[in-house]
């Protein structure tokens, strides 16, 4: 469908909340002072795997200014969304992983809470563990839960996860060739710059939170259960947020720790998480080792695929742990075995775009790799093998996969540049790679309410917390645009469960899709009390108006026509309301993307330099450009960590982690990521919200494997495990 004409939608606009975040004023949960508020912090396991025999905190709760200390013995809380498989507590016996919760301290200062975490005697029995993944499945491995190592749970979290179509028998005796290999990526970190904070305060019996959260409403819901309480007596606030990027949209154990110290003291307690308890006491992206199978034609067509698999989602399951690596492409014989398994690390969950930058990295290095055994060029094996049907049957919403394709290699000049593997002379040898990506496009459960004002401007109130996306400000542009209104007439309330209407959360790209849906039909009920108003005044009837750009109009003569203000000066306030719960039938969401790097490997030292970066996406309309293009960015920057530096080290004795900070996780900075230059293909989708689809989760799909097969064809050495460190490079070029 050709793209449609929009007076609002489309533009570069500014963020509504810029000033604020420029000046200092947005307040983050950090920002939260509450009279007489006290501090926490929080003891964690030395041990990977113990039982705690006894807790002695009586040093502690003598140390002045210590107001209270929880644990297992005085705080059994569950934690319901830290784990699927095995039943959770914010503080458990047997501890499970080096950095597991043991007990919380609150204080009149953070110092002195700090301080009374080395006073607390802990009494531990250790027990076996068991770190390696492949190695937890054998019969004699330790058993982190009783119900065996393999994570096995209901619904979304059974386990091993499978998928198939198609017969992949035939596919692959229809196959010329037949290739088998296995690629690793490792747990990596989120890595938000926003420390994880929680301040909880009681009164009469109702609870408010301030949280670091990606959702208000899965927050508040998660606190009502887990502390036994009626969601009326929860309130959940997080107005500005500073990055997730996957793990903070449900309650937290910091949420219930905070909420539970508070109730004890009697008075607000603010809980901080510290830098290192951040990488080690939430979840990273879950490891893998992924075993293919994939059966190919001589012009490179492929005929099957078949994807073995077991994943680390340490020592809970908070999340599927699925490997999507191969939803790109047309694979008309399919099977898919993922085993989630339990070990004693740190847990491993969402973090953008949970299931596919891991198995991206697998799946498009090894058909990278196949091209280049075969002697076909990538781009054509990625052009041949494109996708055209989901799972070989059911058509996509819309699909511009093969533009962005065509599009990203004319922009890199790829026939000019790219040349067999290892080719290049000289010390710094010159490599070009691409790899296709994208993230499914989804309906769902939204809501929003549009206060239209007598003066002819609306109030927008929506339950999403802006988490860096700028979703605040698309919202305010959907309603604009849904009004027909100017952007500056609109005002807009979020992220405060007592005043703003569900919201699904800030996770999983579907904002735009689940509460923008909603924003456009509340928009559509307030129209209708407007034309239903101004048709009285314009002496016609209500069908036969129109508004945009602030003026209700006749649509057979626009020349007659109101400003919305004068048509509703003599009304009151007009309502628009709307949940809304769309869903797809016989049709596939999805969001694709192509992406090309440059590389120069230096072959004395084993450095990586990107020297140029094209991101080509389609995400349908692109409702406000200036987010948009930061999103991929964005989104590329995490995919360069994870390809070149980023990997939680773990000391295999002991199972401490060795490097939980910023000091020494190897985080990208400026110094690292180059210029990446960003084009959309813009092909409206009729399913979206004024055509859009998918923005914030695509980006990092594509972005290791383009990188990893950009230096295989720098150097001609294929690197099947992650990160792709300078001394590996060196030892594979001198192997």
């Amino acid at each position: 469908m050709a793209q449609k004409e929009f007076s609002v939608v489309g533009k570069k606009t500014s963020r509504i909340d810029a000033y604020e975040r420029v000046t200092g004023q947005a307040q983050y949960t950090g920002d939260v002072q509450l009279p007489n508020m006290l501090y926490a912090r929080v003891l964690r396991s030395p041990h990977p795997h113990a039982k705690i025999v006894s807790i002695d905190t009586s040093k502690a709760e003598k140390l002045p200014g210590v107001k209270a200390v929880i644990h297992h013995q005085n705080a059994q809380v569950p934690w319901a969304s830290g784990g699927h498989t095995h039943r959770r507590f914010i503080f458990n016996t047997p501890v499970r992983y080096v950095g597991e919760a043991v007990a919380a301290v609150a204080a009149t200062n953070r110092h002195i809470a700090e301080d009374a975490l080395a006073l607390i005697e802990v009494k531990y029995e250790k027990l076996p563990h068991v770190l390696d993944p492949v190695e937890a499945l054998k019969p004699d491995a330790p058993k982190i839960s009783t119900n065996g190592n393999l994570s096995v749970g209901k619904g979304n979290f059974s386990a091993p996860i499978t998928e198939q179509w198609g017969d992949v028998e035939k596919g692959f005796k229809e196959a010329d060739r037949i290739f088998e290999d296995t690629y690793i990526t490792k747990h990596v970190n989120n890595a938000q710059l926003e420390r994880r904070e929680s301040v909880a305060k009681w009164e009469g019996g109702k609870l408010t939170v301030w949280a670091s959260t990606q959702g208000v409403s899965n927050a508040r819901t998660d606190i009502a259960k887990d502390l036994g309480l009626p969601l009326s007596k929860v309130r959940v606030i997080c107005k500005y947020m500073g990055g997730g990027f996957g793990n903070k949209n449900q309650a937290q154990d910091y949420d219930l720790m905070a909420a539970v110290l508070a109730r004890v003291t009697g008075q607000p307690v603010k809980l901080e998480f510290t830098r290192e308890d951040d990488f080690v006491g939430m979840h990273g992206r879950w490891a893998s080792e992924q075993r293919y199978k994939i059966g190919v034609k001589k012009d490179g067509t492929i005929t099957a695929v078949e994807l073995n698999a077991v994943t680390n989602v340490g020592a809970y399951r908070k999340q599927s742990g699925n490997l999507s690596g191969t939803d790109f492409y047309q694979i008309p014989n399919f099977k898919k075995v993922v085993n989630p398994v339990h070990t004693n690390t740190v847990v491993g969950a969402n973090y953008r775009a949970p299931a596919y930058p891991q198995s991206v990295f697998g799946f498009a290095s090894f058909l990278d790799q196949i091209a280049h055994e075969m002697g076909v060029n990538p781009l054509d094996m990625f052009l041949k093998n494109r996708a055209q049907l989901a799972k070989g049957k059911i058509p996509y919403t819309s699909n511009a996969q093969e533009e962005c394709i065509v599009e990203g290699a004319k922009q890199i000049s790829w026939k000019e540049k790219w040349h067999q593997a290892g080719a290049t002379s000289g010390v710094k040898k010159h490599g070009i790679g691409m790899a296709l990506g994208g993230y499914p496009f989804r309906p769902g459960l939204g809501a929003a309410t549009i206060r239209v004002n007598p003066d002819g401007t609306a109030h927008v109130l929506v339950g999403v917390v802006d988490i860096g996306t700028g979703a605040k400000t698309t919202m305010a542009i959907i309603a604009a645009e849904a009004l027909g209104i100017p952007l500056n007439h609109i005002q807009l309330t979020n992220g405060d469960t007592d005043v703003t209407p569900y919201s699904v959360g800030e996770s999983g790209s579907r904002t735009t899709c689940f509460t923008g849906t909603a924003v456009i039909a509340a928009a559509e009920d307030a129209r209708k009390q407007i034309f239903a108003v101004a048709a009285r005044q314009l002496k016609v009837q209500a069908e036969e108006l129109d508004l945009k750009d602030g003026n209700v109009f006749v649509k057979s003569n626009p020349s007659q026509k109101l400003p919305l203000g004068k048509a509703l000066s003599r009304s009151g306030e007009l309502i628009g309301r709307a949940t809304t719960n769309p869903s797809f039938k016989g049709v596939e969401g999805k969001s694709f993307a192509a992406h090309y790097a440059e590389v120069e490997v230096d072959t004395w030292t084993g450095h990586v330099k990107i020297t140029r970066y094209v991101a080509v996406h389609d995400s349908g309309t692109i409702l406000n450009r200036i987010p948009a293009e930061s999103q991929i960015k964005g989104g590329v920057v995490q995919g360069i960590g994870m390809a070149f530096t980023e990997e939680l080290l773990i000391d295999r004795p002991t199972a401490i982690p060795l490097n939980p900070n910023y000091r020494d996780a190897k985080v990208p900075t400026h110094l690292e990521v180059p210029e990446i230059e960003v084009t959309f293909i813009e092909r409206y989708d009729p399913y979206g919200p004024f055509g859009g689809k998918v923005v914030g989760e695509p980006p990092i799909t594509p972005a290791v494997a383009t990188i990893a097969n950009a230096i295989f064809n720098a150097t001609g050495k294929r690197f099947k495990e992650l990160p792709i460190t300078p001394d590996k490079i060196l030892n594979s070029l001198r192997a």
